[in-house]
């Protein structure tokens, strides 16, 4: 038995959800998601929160449980307060800016690079060095930064490179001197 799928979402005042079939529509401050359920699945919406129940106990209807009760928790959390992911460019001469849905790195090339930010997502560049994604969907906001951060991943030797905030970078020693 799921036990992640069997615990309650639970609705927040400004959270508005409607159940039609297998779609799941959430409506908030920050935006609206959508999400399609499995036929197996279903969502029942009773006195402030949600609940996702299974119509069969097979394998792979056990395994889409926990999966889409997670999905939709992380919709409702994402239309009131937001996703964001921070990342950290250390180098020397690396900066960002950001003009509009247009990032643009100077990350050691010999050319900007310029990266436009999908429908729904925002950049910020609080410092040159700093990069910040937001946006409602939280799969949506860990492709952008992941997609940001392979443009130069950063390098075991030096560190230099393009890292999420927190992110530890296992260093390897240099040449060794004879």
């Amino acid at each position: 038995m799921s036990r992640v799928g069997q615990a309650p979402i639970l609705l927040p005042p400004q959270a508005k959800v409607e159940v039609q079939g297998t779609t799941v529509a959430v409506e908030g401050p920050k935006g609206k998601l959508t999400h399609q359920i499995p036929p197996e699945l279903s969502v029942e919406k009773a006195e402030g929160q949600l609940r996702v129940k299974r119509n069969s106990d097979e394998k792979r209807v056990k395994s889409l449980h926990g999966l889409h009760k997670t999905l939709i928790a992380n919709m409702v959390q994402g239309v009131i307060e937001g996703f964001s992911k921070d990342l950290e460019l250390s180098g020397v001469g690396y900066k960002a800016q950001v003009s509009g849905q247009k990032l643009e790195m100077y990350v050691g090339f010999t050319h900007a690079i310029i990266f436009t930010a999908p429908a729904g997502i925002t950049i910020e560049v609080p410092k040159p060095t700093q990069v910040v994604v937001k946006g409602v969907d939280k799969q949506l906001v860990g492709q952008v930064a992941a997609r940001i951060r392979a443009f130069r991943p950063p390098e075991p030797y030096k560190g230099k490179g393009i890292k999420y905030v927190g992110e530890v970078i296992r260093r390897k020693a240099g040449k060794a001197v004879a």
